[in-house]
């Protein structure tokens, strides 16, 4: 899913030195983060500079694939979900927004090119990519940091730079001496793109040197708008613009004014701008570049207070320490550079997402359309909970239970404001995305009450989650309230809901019970065991059911597509109850089946043909049928502690570790998903997974650091020290906690938030 870079983080790391070890308090922890790091095939993640949970995510777009092809979709346009591939050979400029590994994509909002020579409003191709703006460039000239990039646009002779603040997007092109220097604003671009994304744009030429607008955009996010205010620290001695609408039936009176040059607005479907400049040799023209979601004064005073000067290596620096103070908050103890590099990109991916969604005044447009203000809050978007309940919300619950306290706040807002009055499934922009299963954001809700960080009404909370669950029309939540699971006739992805609804309700359960909210415990308690209703014990698996009660006959358990699940078959599917993973091992027969069918997952071999039509599936994301780029295997591995052979469960995870991570340009086994790949890491590496967000328990595994400490946000400490540690040493032989021998196979969220310290003993043999 992704691209091959080795020499660029070279470059990158040879800038920040090379010091020996992360057990030093004092050394930097973010020369240890690749930001440029993806899945197997496709460029998921990008190599943009953005500070911790930026609105603006600055970066360089290698191609311009669009989403349509003679009228269908195109299936190469996945690659670009990130905008940037590294095999490609030419940049065609740099956005300002964009997701981090997700499956799906949109924006790549406002993309700014620097040239020389003739002007060139076109993009090219990448076969004849002389034809427009675009330029080659190698890897050799490029360099990635965390809030930095920079590249050599060789047909050019140009040096970028990037850097960012929260809402500020700040370039800095070093250019040749030229009196034809161009900067081309490109409001036509974006990630996903097809004729009719844009709706409209207008652009407003204030002065000499400011510059407004914005872009509304129909496409993932059905209706969205992004302002921006476009400050150049030299004034252009001219500019223009190019109008590609074709569909303006009615264009009224403008035509007695010449609106293509030094005219001071526009507004289209589809516009272009360039800025005209005179420059010396070695000359830098920096641009910063604002965004608001509310207006262009929004952005302009974002700008204002965000960036008010021009030093652009002060705002570069302050970025990076804010990635440092946010990188420190977990220390490990390790000898091997490459884990250490593996861990601070997965903790650096945690940061990317949820974004900020707000002006520095507290306003954001909400998903009514209407303005509102965060109320004592920092409101969020970018909210793909169907992959982040799992890992990523708890661990912000143990490392940055405030930012996760924010973030329930902004679904709640979303709850609110929204016409469906659901809270969110995937959230962006001020709208929903409506993408993937379940409703998952009951979950995260549910995890941070359980695990007592409760700063926000809990009680109206949980109504907000009963009405979610309770919303008939939504995906067959009607049915499934009525029958007990999603009629396979009703729902391509039957099996999926039916066992994913079944796991939030539980999480609505613990909730209501912890609220003493009886007749609510009692209603999802009884939902939970849903599950059970899609499983046919004929055959051993979770299966497709009809309205009749009956079995789909026609069933196959590894195949992928039209078979009841949404990115997973029934191999993996079948083991999807982590709220009640005792009861599903009974269900499936025992801890001796049950052991049988794990290790059947593991080592079976799945054929090409299994996956041929998937598109986020290759086969170096797989270990047997085990995939655990797609996220609903994340707590696979940790079943085994309920059966009779737990050492299972330390052996997998070590194994999962080294195969599915690394710190390659393809180093994730699948897309990062807003970091639930790299949550599910980090965890790991330390030893203990959060089985099922909405109770207080972590399953232990098994450590693969030689420690780490945990700084928390009440000012306390949480050791996590490793005893003979080794590569072969995998199984744990005793676990003690703050002095004393745990009994169980678990460790609760207050044994870490007290603070204190969990020692593992280590083997190479299990017990």
């Amino acid at each position: 899913m992704t691209f091959r870079m080795n020499k660029i983080w070279i470059a990158a790391l040879a800038l920040w030195g090379t010091t020996a070890s992360a057990q030093n308090n004092k050394e930097k922890l973010v020369q240890f983060v690749k930001p440029i790091i993806g899945t197997h095939r496709m460029g998921h993640t990008y190599p943009g500079a953005t500070v911790p949970f930026g609105m603006v995510q600055l970066s360089p777009e290698t191609d311009t694939v669009g989403y349509e092809l003679n009228g269908k979709y195109n299936p190469d346009v996945y690659k670009y979900c990130a905008g940037y591939q590294y095999d490609d050979k030419t940049i065609v400029g740099f956005s300002h927004t964009h997701f981090s590994g997700t499956g799906h994509s949109d924006l790549g909002d406002f993309l700014i090119m620097p040239t020389v020579g003739d002007l060139k409003l076109n993009s090219g191709t990448a076969d004849k990519p002389r034809s427009g703006y675009r330029s080659a460039f190698s890897h050799q000239n490029e360099v990635s940091q965390a809030n930095y990039y920079k590249v050599k646009l060789d047909d050019y002779n140009i040096q970028a730079e990037l850097t960012t603040t929260t809402r500020v997007g700040f370039h800095q092109y070093t250019f040749p001496k030229s009196d034809n220097a161009h900067i081309v604003l490109d409001l036509m671009s974006g990630i996903y793109n097809y004729p009719d994304k844009n709706v409209w744009t207008y652009v407003h030429v204030v002065n000499d040197t400011l510059v407004t607008g914005y872009r509304q955009t129909n496409g993932w996010a059905k209706n969205r708008v992004l302002y921006f205010a476009m400050s150049f620290s030299k004034p252009f001695v001219q500019h223009g613009f190019r109008n590609y609408s074709k569909r303006e039936i009615y264009r009224g009176f403008w035509g007695k004014f010449n609106q293509t040059k030094n005219f001071p607005e526009i507004a289209g479907q589809q516009i272009k701008a360039y800025f005209d400049f005179k420059t010396n040799e070695g000359e830098k023209v920096k641009i910063k570049f604002a965004l608001s979601p509310v207006s262009m004064d929004g952005a302009l005073a974002n700008m204002r207070a965000e960036a008010p000067g021009w030093d652009f290596d002060k705002v570069k620096a302050d970025g990076q320490q804010q990635w440092e103070s946010e990188l420190r908050k977990v220390v490990i103890q390790s000898n091997s550079r490459e884990q250490k590099e593996n861990f601070y990109t997965a903790v650096y991916h945690t940061m990317i997402n949820p974004t900020v969604y707000m002006d520095t005044d507290g306003q954001y447009k909400g998903l009514d359309q209407n303005v509102h203000k965060a109320d004592g809050f920092t409101n969020y978007t970018t909210f793909s909970l169907w992959d982040t309940y799992r890992a990523l919300h708890p661990w912000f619950n143990v490392i940055a239970p405030e930012r996760n306290l924010d973030m329930i706040k902004s679904m709640l807002a979303h709850y609110e404001q929204s016409p469906e009055h659901m809270l969110p499934i995937w959230s962006n922009s001020g709208n929903d995305n409506w993408c993937m299963s379940g409703y998952h954001a009951v979950s995260v809700i549910a995890d941070a009450v359980a695990k007592g960080n409760t700063n926000f009404d809990v009680n109206k909370a949980l109504d907000a989650c009963v009405a979610t669950a309770r919303h008939r029309d939504y995906e067959g939540i009607g049915l499934y309230m009525d029958k007990g699971y999603v009629p396979d006739e009703k729902s391509g992805v039957s099996v999926s809901n039916t066992l994913e609804y079944a796991y939030d309700d539980w999480a609505i359960a613990q909730m209501a019970k912890k609220l003493n909210r009886q007749d609510i415990y009692e209603e999802f308690n009884k939902r939970a065991q849903n599950y059970k209703n899609v499983y046919d014990p004929a055959v051993g698996f979770m299966r497709p059911k009809l309205s009749d009660g009956k079995f789909r006959k026609n069933f196959d358990p590894l195949t992928t597509i039209n078979q009841g699940f949404i990115e997973g078959n029934a191999w993996n599917y079948t083991l999807f109850a982590p709220q009640d993973p005792k009861g599903l091992i009974d269900l499936m027969g025992g801890s001796k089946r049950v052991v049988r069918y794990l290790d059947s997952l593991f080592t079976m071999h799945l054929p090409d043909a299994f996956f041929a039509e998937t598109e986020d599936i290759t086969r170096d994301g797989i270990i047997g049928n085990y995939v655990h780029g797609n996220e609903p295997s994340h707590h696979v591995a940790y079943l085994y502690n309920w059966t009779d052979q737990p050492w299972k469960t330390q052996e997998r995870v070590r194994m999962i570790l080294p195969k599915m991570y690394k710190p390659t340009p393809d180093g994730l086994g699948g897309n990062d998903d807003t970091g639930q790949m790299s949550a599910w890491y980090i965890f790991t590496n330390l030893g203990f997974y959060p089985m099922a967000p909405g109770n207080d328990e972590y399953a232990l595994g098994s450590p693969a650091v030689n420690g780490a400490t945990l700084q928390l946000a009440n000012g306390k400490t949480f050791k996590v020290t490793v005893k003979n540690q080794g590569d072969k040493n995998v199984y744990v032989q005793k676990v003690v906690l703050n002095g004393k021998p745990l009994d169980g196979l678990s460790i609760k969220h207050t044994d870490i938030i007290n603070g204190g310290e969990l020692v593992f003993f280590m083997s190479n043999k299990h017990k």
